[in-house]
C-alpha cells in the first residue's frame, strides 16, 4: 500500500468510525426523548423499557448499551434536563447584580424556559414530585441550581431575604411556576405579559424581608 493508499484508508476509516459514533449518539438522543415523552403521558410507572425501546425505534437490548437499567435511564435523563434547564436560566445572569434585580432575572428565564421547553419543564414537575430518581442524582440536580441558593444566601447575609430554608424559598418563590405552567397546559389560565409580572412580584414578596 502506497501512501496516497494509506492516507484514503485513514480517511475512511475515521468517516466510518464518526458515522458509527453520530449514529449511537443519534440512538441514545432517541432513548432519552422517547423517555421524556412517554412519561409526559404516562407517567413512571406506566413507562416500561419495551414502550421506550419501540418508540425510540431500537430493540429493547439496546437500551442496555447506555444504561444500566430504567433507574440510570430516568437518572441521566433528569440530569441531562435539569442542565438544558440551568443553562438557560443562568446564561444572562451576572452574580454582581442586586439581590432583587438578579431573582427576578432567574424567575423570569425559569417562567420562559417554562413556556418555551414545556416537555422539558413538565418532566422536571414530575421528577421533582416522586421519590423515583436516586438521592445521588437529586443532589447533583440541586447543584445545577447553584447560583440561585449563592444568591438567597448572599441576600440573606445582607437582610434582603428572610433567613429560611432555601427548600421553603424555593416552595414559595419558584415551584409555584409550575403549578401555573400546568394551567396553562390545561388551557385554564394564561400567563401573559402582566400576570407574569404579577406572579414574580408575588414570588418576591414572599422571600423578601
Amino acid at each position: 500500500m502506497n501512501e496516497y493508499s494509506f492516507f484514503l484508508y485513514l480517511c475512511t476509516l475515521k468517516q466510518n468510525i464518526m458515522t458509527k459514533l453520530q449514529k449511537s449518539i443519534d440512538k441514545r438522543n432517541a432513548l432519552i426523548k422517547a423517555t421524556i415523552e412517554l412519561v409526559n403521558n404516562n407517567g413512571f410507572h406506566a413507562t416500561p423499557m419495551s414502550k421506550i425501546a419501540k418508540m425510540a425505534n431500537v430493540s429493547p437490548a439496546t437500551i442496555y448499551l447506555y444504561f444500566e437499567n430504567k433507574q440510570d435511564l430516568v437518572n441521566q435523563t433528569y440530569l441531562e434536563v435539569k442542565t438544558k434547564y440551568t443553562d438557560f436560566v443562568f446564561n444572562t445572569y451576572d452574580e454582581n447584580t442586586s439581590i432583587k434585580t438578579g431573582f427576578e432575572l432567574i424567575w423570569k428565564r425559569i417562567a420562559e424556559f417554562n413556556i418555551n421547553e414545556c416537555e422539558y419543564s413538565f418532566f422536571l414537575t414530575q421528577c421533582n414530585n416522586t421519590p423515583i430518581i436516586d438521592e445521588p442524582s437529586r443532589q447533583e440536580g440541586i447543584k445545577h441550581l447553584q447560583p440561585l441558593l449563592d444568591l438567597w444566601k448572599r441576600g440573606k447575609d445582607e437582610g434582603v431575604i428572610k433567613p429560611i430554608s432555601d427548600y421553603i424559598l424555593y416552595a414559595y418563590s419558584i415551584n409555584p411556576i409550575s403549578s401555573l405552567m400546568m394551567a396553562q397546559k390545561l388551557g385554564q389560565f394564561q400567563l401573559t405579559k402582566a400576570n407574569t409580572e404579577e406572579a414574580f412580584l408575588t414570588a418576591w414578596d414572599s422571600i423578601k424581608l
